[in-house]
């Protein structure tokens, strides 16, 4: 089913009483793509870096396009990279278990891995999450190759659909009753940037996902009735 940022059950949502975690590279709360953005303590999982501030700027695009479709959602930076777009299974597994302790509604993860050696520990991490009534939203596969967490039962798993406008998103059920999307690659706009200059990905089609469902949620909308 294809919907409209404009159309039930998101037209309105503001995100406003909805949390967010969004483990990432920490993020910049003063950029201006991210003004008026409540932001509540985050944590770092980065070994090399004890606070949740943004050096490579990947976790403040994420949060900016997040931001723009849920403006009044609340933030949590975690920091799981640092200098570099890298971490490991413990650390993102013990990151999503801190965000839903946190108080966590939606934990928004622009990364994956195709590693099964590590579907144990992430599977327990995204129950652990469940259990405090927090929904991970991951990519789900790339380049035809099945990604964990995103592709575990009871996860939001995202694939990119560079057909897909922003202010549109396109959800399913899975044969197991879960929730897929399908979601724009790109970023919120840079004014006088053509978007193909712009970042782009499956980073922010994640992104994007969350803050729609963000506006559902904050509009009194369960995901199951999606």
């Amino acid at each position: 089913m294809r919907y409209r940022l404009s159309e039930k059950p998101f037209a309105n949502g503001t995100g406003r009483g909805i949390t967010i975690a969004i483990l990432d590279s920490g993020l910049h709360p003063d950029h201006p793509h991210l003004a008026g953005v409540s932001v509540a303590p985050g944590t770092s999982f980065a070994g090399e870096s004890g606070d949740t501030i943004d050096r490579v700027g990947h976790g403040t695009a994420v949060a900016a396009a997040i931001h723009e479709k849920a403006p009044d959602a609340t933030l949590i930076p975690i920091k799981l990279f640092h200098r570099q777009l890298t971490t490991n299974a413990e650390a993102l597994a013990a990151a999503i278990e801190w965000a839903a302790a946190a108080g966590a509604n939606l934990i928004n993860l622009s990364l994956g891995t195709a590693n099964s050696k590590h579907r144990d520990r992430l599977v327990a991490a995204v129950r652990a999450a469940a259990d405090r009534g927090a929904v991970v939203v991951a990519p789900r596969e790339t380049e035809d190759t099945a990604l964990l967490p995103g592709s575990l039962d009871g996860v939001v798993g995202v694939l990119a659909n560079p057909d897909c406008e922003r202010d549109e998103i396109m959800l399913r059920r899975n044969a197991g009753g879960g929730l897929s999307a399908e979601a724009s690659i790109f970023p919120r706009p840079i004014p006088d940037v053509p978007r193909e200059r712009n970042l782009s990905g499956i980073s922010f089609a994640v992104a994007n996902v969350s803050g729609f469902l963000a506006r559902a949620l904050s509009n009194g909308v369960e995901l199951s009735a999606i």
